[in-house]
């Protein structure tokens, strides 16, 4: 199933959702196993390791080292992997705030972590976007 490419529909149709918990991003060496019990939301593989997003509350269960507490947003729209400046309008439009992002591209949508103190503004700021798109489209 084909997602959608345009960018105008992108932006005005996604639907951006604040996840409760707080999660952070943690590296295991590689080689290493991560802690029993522990399921992380996404992993990487990279030379230096292995990196994990996990609840803040599974990385201090485990005793692991990390950083960036942050909150999780879903662009629920159901993006195309070919999708051309989706990823880059809303990044840029929170780093026009001054918010720092760290997206992930999955299957169906678009993610992005960002810092834990700054999720509601965030969150605002891509409603803002989205209903202003939203209004571009219509006049279209």
């Amino acid at each position: 199933m084909a997602g959608e490419t345009g960018l105008g529909r992108l932006l005005a149709g996604m639907r951006p959702v604040l996840a409760p918990e707080t999660f952070v991003f943690v590296t295991i060496g590689n080689g290493t196993r991560p802690p029993e019990g522990l399921e992380p939301l996404m992993t990487f593989r990279e030379s230096e390791g292995l990196t994990l997003i996990v609840s803040e509350a599974q990385a201090a269960a485990s005793s692991l080292v990390s950083t960036f507490p942050c909150r999780l947003i879903t662009l629920e729209i159901h993006s195309s992997l070919d999708a051309v400046g989706f990823l880059a309008a809303v990044t840029a439009r929170l780093a026009a705030r001054g918010i720092g992002v760290n997206p992930v591209a999955a299957f169906h949508h678009d993610h992005l972590f960002v810092p834990s103190g700054r999720a509601n503004e965030a969150l605002e700021t891509l409603k803002a976007l989205a209903e202003e798109s939203a209004g571009a489209l219509a006049r279209e």
